[in-house]
């Protein structure tokens, strides 16, 4: 049988020494600001009544580990031990594993840096140039746990071939073992003693315990409400508390913004010359328009990646990257229009519509499975960005024909009506539900903070302004019909700009339940037992 390997992480016995994460950095020789194990100083309550423990984090190792399916060139992999490995040869450095992890376990430096401004004769000696550009992680010292493999010894008992994490801790805190194996000693730890696993409501099965309890000497206890409540978890400085993910950035909104609306235009458009209220030229025309528009999407997300020479690489995942799937929808998407442009046909019209809305679909599914953003996984999010995109479509197609004068823009209204209502529906459902998903008081009042503005000129101006330019006659119409689709253009980029860029804070971390020690009402008890 394979062995499963993991760790145990003894909440009572850590000292918050940061000996394991020197260990760390000195065994994987990471350069400034690039910190694969962390040791987080957590403080509760208020005093007389406080307590004080620290956290070691990092990679998790997951059975089912989020970061893998979405990898769009299969640089993150899961060996049959269960280790979540790199292949910095493979990366591209797009981020997408960053923003998957619910353990802030991934970075990206993008330059080569110094402790001293210029390298010393150590650092150039030990410089890592493959890690440049991408992301980067904890492997548990892969390479230990393999040569003790090939040697017949045992990782968590021959400490040269264990992680330089758990075999340099001087509180015997840290244990790593094989959790297949029922006598090893990271099992023996974890069925004789109350552990919990971080985060394990998101299914993830992270192979990392924490224990919490000291038998006859320690109890534990489960986290007060006052540990975990929105004022608790709105402090920046509570080191629980998930910052900003930066990961993805303007650009990546940009791809969001005009990718959405590209894919969203190309199948209104195809409805549109499919039911006869739009004529086959002024349709290869929007289509052309909408090309150039995720052409710039495109061009935003290429600017983003950390290592552009490897972008081809993108297309070798399509078996579980959405982001690969996305590129394969381009990929068919441009030959047709390029045909369509030269010999027009109602089969390439409706492949290019049915190309755009599968980017689009892609799109609405590359967000919801940044599981470490609890902003974008909330369930109403891939609805929510593929309405939205129809929308912004119909917007920009009203506006097009407005400019152009190739037709009457009758259904794009409607569909701006019908797809205002529906989505303006689900946005208010994903901000009534934001705090039962999981997603905390600091990017709520992110998304609070723009909600009346995206409610209005997103959502109502513009079915507003369409009815009214259903009902009157003349060029006015036509004015507010274009009108009301520039509104929810910008109502669209407003909102996806705000949950990608602002409200894109990260998971952060849990302690659910905590060693009783302390001063005051969380001071551990006498002893039962003398030891």
């Amino acid at each position: 049988m394979s062995p499963r390997y993991g760790m145990v992480v003894d909440l009572n016995r850590c000292v918050g020494c940061q000996t394991c994460a020197i260990a760390c950095k000195h065994a994987n020789d990471t350069p400034p600001g690039v910190q694969w194990r962390r040791v987080l100083d957590v403080e509760r309550g208020t005093y007389p009544d406080v307590e004080r423990l620290f956290l070691v984090t990092g990679c998790q190792h997951c059975a089912e580990p989020p970061c893998v399916p979405v990898c769009p060139t299969g640089a993150t992999r899961q060996r049959a031990d269960g280790l979540v490995t790199m292949d910095y040869d493979t990366c591209i450095g797009c981020g997408y594993c960053a923003v998957a992890c619910p353990y802030q376990a991934r970075t990206i430096a993008h330059d080569t840096g110094w402790y001293y401004g210029e390298p010393t004769a150590q650092e150039a000696r030990v410089a890592h140039d493959e890690r440049v550009g991408v992301a980067n992680k904890c492997t548990f010292c892969v390479e230990r746990v393999d040569e003790a493999a090939a040697l017949g010894l045992t990782p968590g008992v021959d400490l040269e071939y264990t992680p330089a994490c758990a075999a340099s801790c001087i509180a015997q805190a840290l244990h790593f073992g094989d959790f297949a194996d029922p006598d090893s000693n990271v099992s023996r730890l974890a069925s004789d003693n109350a552990s919990f696993q971080m985060h394990a409501e998101l299914g993830t099965d992270p192979q990392i315990r924490y224990l919490y309890d000291v038998p006859n000497a320690t109890p534990g206890r489960p986290a007060e409400a006052a540990d975990t409540s929105d004022a608790a978890m709105s402090d920046s400085e509570n080191p629980l508390v998930g910052p900003r993910q930066t990961f993805w950035d303007a650009r990546a909104a940009m791809n969001f913004t005009l990718g959405g609306l590209s894919g969203g235009a190309m199948a209104v458009a195809g409805l549109a010359a499919l039911f006869g209220m739009l004529g086959a030229e002024a349709l290869v025309e929007i289509y052309l328009v909408a090309a150039v528009l995720m052409a710039a999407g495109l061009f935003f997300v290429f600017l983003e990646i950390g290592r552009k020479l490897r972008f081809l690489y993108v297309l070798l995942r399509p078996q579980s990257s959405w982001m690969t799937r996305e590129t394969y929808a381009v990929a068919v998407l441009y030959p047709a229009l390029a045909l369509d442009v030269l010999w027009p046909h109602p089969a390439l019209h409706a492949a290019v519509a049915l190309a755009g809305a599968a980017f689009l679909y892609c799109q609405a599914r590359i967000l919801f499975a940044g599981k470490g953003i609890p902003a974008w996984r909330a369930p109403s999010m891939p609805w929510l960005i593929a309405l939205s995109g129809l929308l912004e479509g119909a917007g920009a197609v009203a506006f097009l024909i407005k400019v152009m004068g190739t037709g009457a823009a009758a259904g794009a209204a409607w569909a701006i009506v019908a797809l205002s209502l529906a989505t303006g529906v689900l946005w208010q459902r994903y901000r009534r539900t934001a705090a039962a998903r999981g997603i905390g008081p600091l990017a709520r009042a992110e998304i609070d903070a723009v909600a009346p503005l995206v409610t209005v000129f997103g959502h109502a101006a513009p079915a507003l302004l369409c009815l009214a330019g259903l009902a009157i006659a003349g060029p006015l119409s036509a004015w507010a019909i274009g009108l009301g689709g520039v509104l929810a253009v910008a109502g669209g980029a407003l909102w996806k700009f705000t949950v990608i860029t602002r409200a894109s804070h990260q998971q952060g971390f849990a302690v659910p339940m905590m060693p009783t020690r302390g001063s005051g009402t969380r001071a551990a008890p006498p002893r039962l037992e003398p030891i």
